[in-house]
């Protein structure tokens, strides 16, 4: 495949978002307050696609802080507030069945973090038994789990069997030492190994790699390091996310300097590098950043069509609505968007209260619903059409006339009403989503809000 030029790269690096949700989280003007979210949740629920809800638990304690991180965390080694969480997290989703009633089933379940495996092994297990209550009778039900190599145990990994967990997220993000150093995040191989094996021997059938290119000292050497361990490891996906510098927002970044930091051309061709050497292995990319086997249920999912997007990467199906326990935890509705509060006392004075804990959201109006449609079948399919003639809102009339430059480019081939993301253009996706992006075209702040999309 023909790579970026530096002349395209340099054209192209500038601040986008990264279109986990649209409209994306620093446009959102209209939070709804809990009757009205409870209100969207039943909709969805009661849609006649609706195969369950989709459950994302954030638990936010680390034992150490990485420096490049973006989540929302708490620093301890106080495991006594992490049971008192966990108690809370069960009196949160309590309230939510009692106002949804039956239809609160779910089908899926994911925890993240922070470190879910900072968690003793007891609280895991209290958790799962509370959660279990409300899986939606004879369905499929896919749990997937983060986890730090460096905190997981052997009994971590029985309970989580024991519950039905079959999907595991390794964070790795790189494997040379340097790397690992300044960014406060010391693992070796042989750690990230022995929970892969002991995973896999436990009868997890997908084991994930969350691995970080534009990392501070990273060099196409570590790249290659990275990716050889990679090879020998043999992880089902692989997600390759683009390192986001965003020192404004999360002060620990500062711990390095921009100087240590490829950028624009060279971080681009430690992603180029990591693909190619991904693909040699036989891994087949998807979307934005993922990779897969050819087995794996993911690219299953793309060969046919069922590739879906929310706030927790790429999934096989289309789950909604997701409903987010924990604090800073994101639900979505399709047609509503709320978060928790993000400081955890608040957020369990809220619930101890009796109280939803949301702290701000969005319901989407006629003109975000259609634009949401187009931003998700690009990150999904490379694709979208809309009727030019008489488009859905007014806003897609435009949408030709700000793709023009990058159709000249090559990243898009344009027909009437009908965009198509080509295989050059596929680096540069964010920038081609931001032409579908009404919210963003009407910002009038000049603060720093996004990462760069290279």
């Amino acid at each position: 495949m023909k790579l970026p030029s530096a002349e395209l790269i340099r054209r192209y690096d500038v601040a986008a978002p990264r279109y986990t949700s649209y409209p994306t989280v620093p446009c959102w003007d209209a939070p709804p307050g809990e009757a009205q979210w409870l209100e969207h949740l039943r909709r969805q629920l009661a849609a006649r696609d609706s195969v369950g809800a989709a459950l994302y638990v954030h638990i936010p304690f680390c034992r150490s802080l990485c420096t490049y991180c973006g989540c929302n965390t708490r620093i301890t080694r106080d495991r006594s507030i992490a049971t008192r969480y966990v108690g809370t997290l069960l009196e949160e989703w309590r309230l939510y069945r009692e106002a949804l009633g039956a239809g609160a089933a779910h089908v899926e379940l994911h925890l993240g973090g922070g470190t879910p495996t900072f968690l003793a092994p007891e609280d895991l297990e209290r958790l799962f038994r509370g959660l279990a209550t409300s899986e939606a009778a004879g369905a499929e039900i896919r749990r997937s789990i983060e986890v730090d190599p460096r905190v997981t145990t052997l009994e971590h990994l029985d309970v989580l069997a024991r519950a039905g967990f079959t999907r595991l997220s390794l964070g790795v993000q790189d494997f040379d030492p340097r790397v690992q150093d300044i960014v406060n995040r010391v693992q070796s191989e042989e750690q990230v190994a022995a929970v892969t094996e002991a995973a896999r021997a436990r009868g997890f059938t997908s084991v994930n790699f969350d691995l970080i290119y534009g990392l501070p000292l990273q060099t196409p050497d570590s790249v290659r390091a990275t990716m050889s361990a990679v090879a020998r490891l043999r992880p089902d996906r692989i997600a390759l996310y683009a390192y986001a510098h965003v020192p404004w927002i999360r002060p620990a970044q500062r711990r390095f300097t921009e100087a240590d930091l490829p950028v624009g051309e060279d971080k681009r061709r430690l992603y180029e590098l990591g693909r190619e050497l991904l693909a040699a292995q036989g891994y087949r990319e998807i979307g934005l950043d993922h990779f897969a086997l050819p087995d794996d249920e993911l690219w299953q999912a793309t060969e046919s069509g069922r590739l879906h997007r929310n706030f927790m990467g790429y999934t096989e199906r289309r789950t909604l609505p997701l409903i987010g326990l924990g604090v800073s935890a994101i639900g979505d509705a399709w047609s509503a968007f709320a978060q928790n509060e993000k400081v955890i006392e608040k957020y369990e004075e809220k619930v101890l209260r009796g109280e939803l804990p949301l702290q701000r959201g969005h319901l989407l109006d006629a003109e975000d619903l259609v634009l949401r449609g187009h931003i998700l079948e690009l990150m999904t399919r490379f694709r979208t059409v809309w009727n030019e003639r008489a488009p859905e809102v007014p806003f897609l009339a435009s949408v030709h006339e700000r793709l023009a430059p990058l159709e000249a480019d090559g990243l898009v081939e344009l027909a009437p009403g009908e965009c198509r993301v080509t295989l050059l253009g596929r680096a540069f996706l964010r920038n081609v989503c931001m032409a579908f992006d009404a919210r963003l075209a009407r910002l009038t702040s000049n603060a720093p809000l996004f990462s760069r999309a290279v």
